[in-house]
């Protein structure tokens, strides 16, 4: 499979367009756009730094407002709000969008393909991600500039689960969707709670694990100390965001600035997983290696083939759902996932 280089580092040669001028002149371009991030955690300075190298690359020709989550409107309403032109585009939730066409769900987080980022990052850009997710965003007045990962999510769990049989009878807190459908069929007693409840659910022992985020965040949250052991590197969720302009404001831009913005999404990515790396890391390091259960390929494997049950169901849900999980199995197949 083609490396990253061939994709990201080879389209950040940043140096190939120079958009930078002596001066400053007044902004050509002023856009609001919001995340779905709270203020001050890594990705939604992950968000502003974007918005900062796209005024300095653009010699202060485009200037983007960060706004963080609930600024302008809630997370499920931002596709609205750039279509109607409240806000220009977003860093969002793809799977916020379900409601408006169920291949939403199979974009945002394909549960328990992925063994690392970079498969679902070359998906996006050499097995036809991207072109999909255009079609479909295209349909709500967005134009799909690309995708942005934070990682793979990690659970944390009360006692090892070191295979699919380890998960039966096991309390776990989890989205609804797709998720919580595969740890159904796995003999999971899924438990659905909103965010602020888990800590709480976790120390009174109403549950024993929970789907949240990647092994930095949950252990930021305190969710270690609870719950001790931590399935890492991550088995069955890497979500991607979105990164969106209003398809009308695009489709008038200069070449020029296109090309800067489509980088810039790539390097926005790269940096997003970097950043969440580097905390994993962190948190990797204040840990007993005991706690951290490692997954072998036959087990992700079988894992894989378990969801692929369910991502079947999805596929059915729509017409673009179907295209969408047509596309990944083909390139699952064609990189040995599958």
């Amino acid at each position: 499979m083609t490396t990253r280089r061939s994709f990201v580092v080879g389209s950040l040669a940043i140096g190939s367009l120079a958009l930078a001028r002596e001066g400053r002149a007044a902004a050509e371009y002023r856009w609001k756009w919001q995340s779905f991030w709270q203020p001050n955690t890594v990705n939604q300075q992950a968000f502003e730094r974007f918005a900062a190298r796209v005024k300095e690359r653009s010699g202060g020709r485009i200037e983007v407002e960060a706004l963080p989550v609930n600024a302008v409107v809630p997370p499920g309403e931002m596709l609205d709000a750039v279509r109607a032109g409240v806000i220009q585009g977003t860093n969002g939730g793809t799977g916020y969008y379900v409601g408006k066409d169920p291949a939403f769900a199979l974009l945002a987080d394909l549960n328990c393909a992925w063994e690392n980022p970079q498969q679902l990052v070359g998906w996006y850009y050499e097995g036809g991600g991207n072109e999909l997710a255009r079609e479909l965003y295209a349909r709500f007045g967005s134009f799909y500039l690309g995708p942005v990962l934070w990682g793979m999510e990690s659970i944390p769990t009360k006692k090892p689960i070191r295979s699919i049989a380890d998960f039966k009878g096991i309390k776990m807190r989890a989205p609804e969707g797709m998720g919580a459908a595969i740890w159904a069929r796995l003999g999971v007693g899924v438990i659905t709670l909103p965010g602020t409840e888990v800590y709480t659910a976790l120390e009174r022992g109403r549950i024993e694990a929970t789907d949240w985020g990647t092994l930095g965040m949950n252990d930021q949250l305190g969710y270690g100390k609870i719950a001790p052991y931590a399935i890492y590197p991550g088995i069955h969720s890497m979500p991607a965001s979105d990164v969106t302009l209003k398809l009308d404001i695009w489709e008038k831009l200069p070449d020029d600035l296109k090309k800067l913005l489509l980088e810039e999404t790539v390097e926005f990515n790269r940096y997003s997983l970097e950043a969440n790396e580097k905390l994993d890391r962190e948190m990797v390091a204040k840990r007993d290696p005991a706690t951290l259960i490692a997954w072998g390929p036959k087990e992700r494997r079988e894992l894989r083939e378990v969801a692929r049950a369910v991502w079947e169901e999805w596929a059915g849900k729509s017409p673009m759902a179907r295209k969408v999980f047509d596309s990944y199995v083909a390139y699952m197949q064609k990189t040995g996932l599958l």
